[in-house]
Protein backbone atom coordinates (compact mmCIF):
# COMPACT_ATOMS: atom_id res chain seq x y z
CA UNK A 1 0.00 0.00 0.00
CA UNK A 2 2.80 2.42 0.83
CA UNK A 3 3.82 2.26 -2.82
CA UNK A 4 0.46 3.89 -3.59
CA UNK A 5 1.08 6.94 -1.41
CA UNK A 6 3.99 8.92 -0.01
CA UNK A 7 3.72 10.46 3.46
CA UNK A 8 6.64 12.53 4.72
CA UNK A 9 7.72 15.82 6.27
CA UNK A 10 9.70 18.23 4.11
CA UNK A 11 10.70 21.49 5.72
CA UNK A 12 7.67 22.90 7.50
CA UNK A 13 5.22 20.87 5.41
CA UNK A 14 3.52 17.55 5.90
CA UNK A 15 3.53 16.11 2.39
CA UNK A 16 0.93 13.69 0.99
CA UNK A 17 1.47 12.47 -2.58
CA UNK A 18 -0.80 9.99 -4.35
CA UNK A 19 1.25 7.58 -6.44
CA UNK A 20 -1.15 5.57 -8.61
CA UNK A 21 -0.96 7.55 -11.88
CA UNK A 22 -1.78 4.52 -14.05
CA UNK A 23 -5.02 4.15 -12.08
CA UNK A 24 -5.64 7.92 -12.26
CA UNK A 25 -4.67 8.00 -8.58
CA UNK A 26 -7.91 6.32 -7.54
CA UNK A 27 -7.96 6.17 -3.75
CA UNK A 28 -8.03 2.76 -2.09
CA UNK A 29 -9.46 2.07 1.34
CA UNK A 30 -5.94 1.65 2.71
CA UNK A 31 -4.87 5.03 1.32
CA UNK A 32 -7.87 6.66 3.00
CA UNK A 33 -6.94 5.20 6.38
CA UNK A 34 -3.28 6.14 5.95
CA UNK A 35 -4.13 9.77 5.18
CA UNK A 36 -6.40 9.99 8.21
CA UNK A 37 -3.75 8.51 10.51
CA UNK A 38 -0.98 10.85 9.40
CA UNK A 39 -3.22 13.94 9.49
CA UNK A 40 -4.09 13.19 13.11
CA UNK A 41 -0.38 12.86 13.92
CA UNK A 42 0.55 16.08 12.12
CA UNK A 43 -2.31 17.92 13.78
CA UNK A 44 -0.38 17.78 17.05
CA UNK A 45 3.15 18.01 15.62
CA UNK A 46 4.40 21.61 16.10
CA UNK A 47 7.12 21.32 13.45
CA UNK A 48 4.47 20.66 10.79
CA UNK A 49 2.93 24.03 9.99
CA UNK A 50 1.18 23.25 6.72
CA UNK A 51 -0.22 20.25 4.81
CA UNK A 52 0.38 19.84 1.07
CA UNK A 53 -1.43 17.15 -0.91
CA UNK A 54 -0.62 16.46 -4.54
CA UNK A 55 -0.37 13.54 -6.95
CA UNK A 56 1.96 12.01 -9.51
CA UNK A 57 1.11 12.04 -13.22
CA UNK A 58 -0.49 14.57 -15.51
CA UNK A 59 -3.90 13.00 -16.10
CA UNK A 60 -5.42 13.14 -12.62
CA UNK A 61 -5.06 14.32 -9.06
CA UNK A 62 -7.56 11.67 -7.97
CA UNK A 63 -10.28 10.16 -10.14
CA UNK A 64 -12.28 8.99 -7.12
CA UNK A 65 -12.48 6.00 -4.83
CA UNK A 66 -11.42 2.56 -6.02
CA UNK A 67 -14.88 0.99 -6.03
CA UNK A 68 -14.01 -2.49 -7.29
CA UNK A 69 -13.89 -3.92 -3.77
CA UNK A 70 -17.20 -2.28 -2.94
CA UNK A 71 -18.79 -3.88 -5.98
CA UNK A 72 -17.40 -7.32 -5.15
CA UNK A 73 -18.56 -7.07 -1.55
CA UNK A 74 -22.03 -6.01 -2.69
CA UNK A 75 -22.30 -8.98 -5.02
CA UNK A 76 -21.57 -11.21 -2.03
CA UNK A 77 -24.23 -9.34 -0.03
CA UNK A 78 -21.53 -8.15 2.35
CA UNK A 79 -23.12 -4.74 2.86
CA UNK A 80 -21.26 -4.10 6.09
CA UNK A 81 -18.03 -3.56 4.13
CA UNK A 82 -19.58 -0.64 2.25
CA UNK A 83 -21.03 0.86 5.40
CA UNK A 84 -17.64 0.80 7.11
CA UNK A 85 -15.84 2.10 4.02
CA UNK A 86 -18.10 5.13 3.67
CA UNK A 87 -18.10 5.78 7.41
CA UNK A 88 -14.29 5.83 7.49
CA UNK A 89 -14.01 7.90 4.30
CA UNK A 90 -16.48 10.50 5.55
CA UNK A 91 -14.62 10.78 8.84
CA UNK A 92 -11.52 11.73 6.81
CA UNK A 93 -13.49 14.31 4.83
CA UNK A 94 -14.68 15.96 8.06
CA UNK A 95 -11.14 15.92 9.47
CA UNK A 96 -9.87 17.80 6.41
CA UNK A 97 -12.73 20.31 6.45
CA UNK A 98 -12.08 21.11 10.11
CA UNK A 99 -8.29 20.87 10.01
CA UNK A 100 -6.61 23.53 12.18
CA UNK A 101 -3.60 24.01 9.89
CA UNK A 102 -3.46 25.22 6.28
CA UNK A 103 -4.30 22.36 3.91
CA UNK A 104 -3.17 23.05 0.34
CA UNK A 105 -4.40 20.78 -2.46
CA UNK A 106 -2.94 20.80 -5.98
CA UNK A 107 -5.50 19.40 -8.42
CA UNK A 108 -4.30 18.71 -11.95
CA UNK A 109 -6.36 16.75 -14.45
CA UNK A 110 -9.31 14.81 -13.11
CA UNK A 111 -10.54 15.37 -9.56
CA UNK A 112 -13.75 13.44 -9.09
CA UNK A 113 -15.81 11.84 -6.34
CA UNK A 114 -13.51 10.73 -3.54
CA UNK A 115 -10.82 12.99 -4.95
CA UNK A 116 -13.02 15.98 -4.19
CA UNK A 117 -13.30 14.77 -0.60
CA UNK A 118 -9.54 14.91 0.02
CA UNK A 119 -8.95 18.24 -1.75
CA UNK A 120 -11.92 20.57 -2.05
CA UNK A 121 -12.54 20.78 1.71
CA UNK A 122 -9.03 22.10 2.24
CA UNK A 123 -8.29 25.70 3.14
CA UNK A 124 -6.39 26.39 -0.11
CA UNK A 125 -7.42 24.64 -3.34
CA UNK A 126 -5.21 25.10 -6.39
CA UNK A 127 -6.23 24.40 -10.00
CA UNK A 128 -4.44 24.77 -13.33
CA UNK A 129 -5.03 24.67 -17.08
CA UNK A 130 -5.70 20.89 -17.06
CA UNK A 131 -8.04 20.74 -14.06
CA UNK A 132 -11.37 18.94 -14.50
CA UNK A 133 -13.47 18.65 -11.36
CA UNK A 134 -16.75 16.73 -11.16
CA UNK A 135 -19.18 14.87 -8.92
CA UNK A 136 -20.47 12.15 -11.33
CA UNK A 137 -21.84 9.70 -8.75
CA UNK A 138 -25.43 9.71 -10.06
CA UNK A 139 -24.15 7.90 -13.16
CA UNK A 140 -23.36 4.80 -11.06
CA UNK A 141 -26.39 4.86 -8.79
CA UNK A 142 -24.79 6.86 -5.99
CA UNK A 143 -25.18 10.48 -4.90
CA UNK A 144 -22.63 13.31 -4.66
CA UNK A 145 -20.93 12.42 -1.39
CA UNK A 146 -17.62 12.86 0.52
CA UNK A 147 -19.08 16.18 1.67
CA UNK A 148 -19.49 17.32 -1.92
CA UNK A 149 -23.18 17.91 -1.29
CA UNK A 150 -22.24 20.79 1.02
CA UNK A 151 -20.17 22.44 -1.72
CA UNK A 152 -22.95 21.90 -4.25
CA UNK A 153 -25.56 23.39 -1.92
CA UNK A 154 -23.40 26.50 -1.48
CA UNK A 155 -22.79 27.04 -5.21
CA UNK A 156 -24.49 30.18 -6.59
CA UNK A 157 -27.75 30.38 -8.51
CA UNK A 158 -28.90 26.75 -8.09
CA UNK A 159 -25.74 25.70 -9.92
CA UNK A 160 -25.17 22.84 -7.50
CA UNK A 161 -28.26 21.06 -8.75
CA UNK A 162 -26.95 21.20 -12.30
CA UNK A 163 -23.52 19.91 -11.30
CA UNK A 164 -24.88 17.22 -8.99
CA UNK A 165 -27.51 15.81 -11.36
CA UNK A 166 -25.33 15.82 -14.47
CA UNK A 167 -21.81 15.23 -13.17
CA UNK A 168 -20.56 17.79 -15.68
CA UNK A 169 -16.82 18.50 -15.46
CA UNK A 170 -15.68 21.95 -14.37
CA UNK A 171 -12.53 23.56 -15.70
CA UNK A 172 -10.40 25.83 -13.52
CA UNK A 173 -12.46 28.99 -13.93
CA UNK A 174 -15.77 27.14 -13.42
CA UNK A 175 -14.42 25.37 -10.32
CA UNK A 176 -13.38 28.68 -8.76
CA UNK A 177 -16.76 30.26 -9.56
CA UNK A 178 -18.63 27.25 -8.15
CA UNK A 179 -16.69 27.22 -4.87
CA UNK A 180 -14.66 24.05 -5.48
CA UNK A 181 -11.32 25.86 -5.88
CA UNK A 182 -9.59 29.08 -4.83
CA UNK A 183 -6.59 29.91 -7.02
CA UNK A 184 -5.48 29.32 -10.59
CA UNK A 185 -1.72 28.74 -10.82
CA UNK A 186 -0.18 27.48 -14.08
CA UNK A 187 1.05 23.90 -13.72
CA UNK A 188 4.64 24.74 -14.64
CA UNK A 189 4.83 26.92 -11.51
CA UNK A 190 3.67 24.28 -9.06
CA UNK A 191 7.10 22.95 -8.13
CA UNK A 192 8.27 26.48 -7.28
CA UNK A 193 5.14 27.09 -5.22
CA UNK A 194 5.50 23.83 -3.30
CA UNK A 195 9.16 24.47 -2.59
CA UNK A 196 8.30 27.91 -1.22
CA UNK A 197 5.53 26.51 0.93
CA UNK A 198 7.83 23.84 2.34
CA UNK A 199 10.44 26.42 3.30
CA UNK A 200 8.14 29.08 4.71
CA UNK A 201 4.87 27.40 5.71
CA UNK A 202 3.31 30.69 4.61
CA UNK A 203 0.26 30.39 2.32
CA UNK A 204 0.33 34.11 1.47
CA UNK A 205 2.86 33.27 -1.25
CA UNK A 206 0.04 31.64 -3.23
CA UNK A 207 -1.18 35.11 -4.18
CA UNK A 208 2.21 35.84 -5.79
CA UNK A 209 1.68 32.99 -8.25
CA UNK A 210 -2.11 33.15 -8.65
CA UNK A 211 -3.40 34.23 -12.08
CA UNK A 212 -6.76 35.18 -13.54
CA UNK A 213 -8.09 32.03 -15.26
CA UNK A 214 -10.54 33.93 -17.44
CA UNK A 215 -14.33 33.99 -17.61
CA UNK A 216 -16.42 31.13 -16.31
CA UNK A 217 -19.01 29.80 -18.72
CA UNK A 218 -21.09 28.72 -15.74
CA UNK A 219 -21.04 32.27 -14.37
CA UNK A 220 -22.22 33.62 -17.71
CA UNK A 221 -25.25 31.29 -17.53
CA UNK A 222 -26.20 31.94 -13.91
CA UNK A 223 -29.69 33.18 -14.82
CA UNK A 224 -30.36 29.95 -16.69
CA UNK A 225 -29.36 27.77 -13.72
CA UNK A 226 -31.37 29.89 -11.32
CA UNK A 227 -34.54 29.36 -13.38
CA UNK A 228 -33.99 25.83 -14.70
CA UNK A 229 -33.35 24.30 -11.28
CA UNK A 230 -35.81 26.41 -9.31
CA UNK A 231 -38.21 23.48 -9.13
CA UNK A 232 -37.12 20.86 -6.62
CA UNK A 233 -38.54 17.79 -8.36
CA UNK A 234 -36.74 15.81 -11.02
CA UNK A 235 -39.68 15.62 -13.40
CA UNK A 236 -40.27 19.38 -13.29
CA UNK A 237 -36.59 20.10 -13.88
CA UNK A 238 -36.59 17.79 -16.90
CA UNK A 239 -39.78 19.41 -18.18
CA UNK A 240 -38.18 22.87 -18.08
CA UNK A 241 -34.94 21.71 -19.66
CA UNK A 242 -36.89 20.05 -22.47
CA UNK A 243 -38.40 23.39 -23.48
CA UNK A 244 -35.24 25.46 -23.12
CA UNK A 245 -33.13 26.52 -26.10
CA UNK A 246 -30.00 27.00 -24.00
CA UNK A 247 -27.29 24.60 -25.18
CA UNK A 248 -26.52 23.72 -21.56
CA UNK A 249 -30.09 22.43 -21.24
CA UNK A 250 -29.52 19.90 -24.02
CA UNK A 251 -26.24 18.83 -22.46
CA UNK A 252 -27.91 18.45 -19.07
CA UNK A 253 -30.74 16.34 -20.47
CA UNK A 254 -28.30 14.02 -22.22
CA UNK A 255 -26.62 13.34 -18.88
CA UNK A 256 -29.79 13.20 -16.79
CA UNK A 257 -31.49 10.65 -19.05
CA UNK A 258 -28.52 8.30 -18.52
CA UNK A 259 -28.23 8.74 -14.76
CA UNK A 260 -29.98 6.94 -11.91
CA UNK A 261 -33.44 8.42 -11.17
CA UNK A 262 -33.39 7.36 -7.49
CA UNK A 263 -29.98 8.93 -6.94
CA UNK A 264 -30.94 12.15 -8.72
CA UNK A 265 -34.22 12.44 -6.80
CA UNK A 266 -32.39 11.98 -3.51
CA UNK A 267 -29.74 14.49 -4.55
CA UNK A 268 -32.33 17.18 -5.21
CA UNK A 269 -33.95 16.70 -1.81
CA UNK A 270 -30.59 16.46 -0.06
CA UNK A 271 -29.33 19.74 -1.51
CA UNK A 272 -32.59 21.47 -0.62
CA UNK A 273 -32.22 20.35 3.02
CA UNK A 274 -28.74 21.86 3.35
CA UNK A 275 -28.63 25.55 4.25
CA UNK A 276 -25.92 28.25 4.37
CA UNK A 277 -25.57 27.38 8.06
CA UNK A 278 -25.04 23.65 7.44
CA UNK A 279 -21.75 22.08 8.46
CA UNK A 280 -19.75 19.33 6.80
CA UNK A 281 -21.13 16.91 9.39
CA UNK A 282 -24.70 17.72 8.35
CA UNK A 283 -23.91 16.98 4.71
CA UNK A 284 -22.05 13.76 5.46
CA UNK A 285 -24.93 12.57 7.64
CA UNK A 286 -27.42 12.97 4.78
CA UNK A 287 -25.01 11.37 2.34
CA UNK A 288 -24.44 8.35 4.57
CA UNK A 289 -28.17 7.72 4.87
CA UNK A 290 -28.13 6.97 1.15
CA UNK A 291 -24.73 5.41 0.54
CA UNK A 292 -24.99 3.01 3.49
CA UNK A 293 -28.16 1.61 1.89
CA UNK A 294 -27.18 1.98 -1.77
CA UNK A 295 -25.84 -1.54 -2.27
CA UNK A 296 -28.73 -3.37 -0.66
CA UNK A 297 -31.67 -1.21 -1.71
CA UNK A 298 -30.41 1.13 -4.40
CA UNK A 299 -28.89 0.87 -7.85
CA UNK A 300 -25.19 1.04 -7.04
CA UNK A 301 -24.41 -2.52 -8.12
CA UNK A 302 -26.18 -2.05 -11.45
CA UNK A 303 -24.57 1.32 -12.03
CA UNK A 304 -21.05 0.00 -11.45
CA UNK A 305 -21.76 -3.07 -13.58
CA UNK A 306 -22.84 -0.98 -16.56
CA UNK A 307 -20.12 1.66 -16.28
CA UNK A 308 -17.06 -0.23 -15.07
CA UNK A 309 -17.49 -4.02 -15.08
CA UNK A 310 -19.31 -4.85 -18.34
CA UNK A 311 -18.88 -1.34 -19.76
CA UNK A 312 -22.05 -1.63 -21.83
CA UNK A 313 -23.17 1.77 -20.46
CA UNK A 314 -26.77 0.55 -20.45
CA UNK A 315 -27.83 0.40 -16.81
CA UNK A 316 -31.26 -1.00 -16.04
CA UNK A 317 -32.47 1.40 -13.36
CA UNK A 318 -35.33 0.47 -11.05
CA UNK A 319 -37.50 3.45 -12.02
CA UNK A 320 -37.97 5.98 -14.79
CA UNK A 321 -37.38 9.68 -14.19
CA UNK A 322 -41.07 10.41 -13.57
CA UNK A 323 -41.93 7.23 -11.66
CA UNK A 324 -39.70 7.35 -8.58
CA UNK A 325 -42.08 6.88 -5.62
CA UNK A 326 -41.81 9.48 -2.89
CA UNK A 327 -41.90 6.75 -0.26
CA UNK A 328 -38.71 5.23 -1.71
CA UNK A 329 -36.83 8.50 -1.27
CA UNK A 330 -38.34 8.96 2.19
CA UNK A 331 -37.08 5.51 3.16
CA UNK A 332 -33.53 6.45 2.22
CA UNK A 333 -33.77 9.63 4.29
CA UNK A 334 -34.66 7.79 7.49
CA UNK A 335 -31.93 8.27 10.13
CA UNK A 336 -29.51 5.38 10.50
Amino acid sequence: MMSDISLRVQGKAGRITLKRPKALNAMTYEMCLAIEKILIEWKYEPTVEIIIIDAEGERAFCSGGDISNLYEAGNKRNYEYGKKFWDDEYRLNALIANYPKPYVAFMQGFTMGGGVGISCHGSHRIVCETSKIAMPECSIGLIPDVGGSLLLSQAPSNLGYYLGLTGIQMNAEDAIYSGFADDYIPKDQWSNVINSLEKSGDTSILQKYSKNPGKSQLAENNKFFETAFKSKTLSQIVKFLSTSENQLAHLALKKIFKNCPIAMSYTIEMLSRLTPQSRIEDALNLEYRFTSRAQEYGSFQEGVRAAIIDKDHKPKWQFEIDTVPKEVIDEFFKPI
